[in-house]
């Protein structure tokens, strides 16, 4: 199934329309997993299994926490996984070099921290997409492998995670619609309602049943104004208490000027009656204790950290 060029030390995929090479004969042994399907090395720890067994044996230190490779830098303890790890650790933290991938193209100065940077680079040059589809019967090719990954889908489509539900999602928006019925969702015991985590649930009691009002007073001195929204209170001490309105309404005869783009974009539906939302009765709301405005906004502060930390990109050590 594979088959080696001597004169261009390549080692080529024979699966029909498909055009992947390699300079490395485990790599096109792992490529060729995406033909056949077969991961024959298999992790006695867990359930993983892999396409070759270099990369059965990567795994498996993860198990055992073996770090072969130490670096060879005077008065440094740090150990990595694999060598190439290692090396890439000694060129950037003792020798300061950070390895760059130029274009050879002429009149081309540009390099690239990673070798994909550069193979999708080179694409603007009219080389070829390096990036092939290996499913049988389709011929597209991609300038990088995270636009190839998300081509695949296409294939495989975007099966759910939770077990055991058997759905196949053919789209990105199908598959997250199908998600929230996998979501636990907490029942208001007051109303309908439901909500993905206590904290909006706690938030709603606060706002809708405990019958107090949130407001956001202004501290500067000898202004007493209170608003419903942070957004409004911020506008309001930029605007009238620092003079800073440099977002004009651009429609014809409104010299109104604001703070802020957001109130401006609000503004604007003053003049786009289609956008106006159409007002029920005023309810007559009590005011809000100065206890339960502190805990709501130590809930959302919280929720925003929580948010915050979700989200930052996780590393792991290779």
């Amino acid at each position: 199934m594979g088959e080696r060029l001597h004169n261009q030390n390549t080692h080529v995929c024979t699966f029909s329309d498909c055009k992947a090479a390699f300079r490395k004969p485990w790599k096109l042994e792992a490529h060729l997993c995406k033909h056949t399907g077969l991961r024959p090395f298999s992790c006695e720890n867990c359930d993983k299994s892999f396409c070759t067994h270099y990369q059965l044996t990567r795994h498996e230190r993860k198990h055992s926490g073996e770090k072969p490779h130490k670096c060879p830098n005077d008065g440094c303890s740090e150990t990595f996984v694999t060598s190439a790890s290692m090396k890439n650790h000694m060129a950037r933290v003792h020798l300061h070099q950070e390895k760059r991938y130029p274009c050879n193209h002429q009149g081309c100065e540009k390099d690239f921290k990673q070798k994909n940077q550069l193979k999708a680079h080179k694409c603007e040059h009219g080389d070829p997409f390096p990036f092939h589809c290996s499913f049988s019967g389709c011929v597209k090719d991609f300038p990088c492998q995270a636009q190839l990954k998300h081509h695949e889908k296409v294939h495989k489509g975007y099966p759910c995670d939770s077990e055991p539900c058997p759905f196949l999602a053919n789209t990105w928006s199908e598959y997250q619609k199908h998600r929230k019925e996998h979501e636990v969702k907490l029942p208001c015991g007051q109303c309908e309602k439901l909500f993905n985590c206590t904290w909006f649930l706690h938030l709603h009691h606060l706002r809708v049943h405990s019958g107090e009002k949130r407001y956001f007073l202004c501290t500067r001195e000898g202004c007493g104004k209170k608003f419903r929204r942070r957004l409004s209170l911020e506008s309001h001490e930029l605007g009238d208490h620092e003079g800073k309105k440099p977002f004009g309404c651009a429609y014809p005869g409104c010299g109104k000027t604001f703070a802020m783009k957001e109130i401006l974009w609000r503004h604007g539906k003053v003049h786009d009656p289609a956008k106006k939302k159409k007002r029920g009765p005023k309810k007559d709301w009590p005011s809000q204790s100065a206890a339960a405005a502190e805990e709501e906004e130590q809930l959302t502060l919280k929720l925003q950290e929580a948010t915050l930390e979700e989200n930052k990109p996780s590393r792991q050590q290779h």
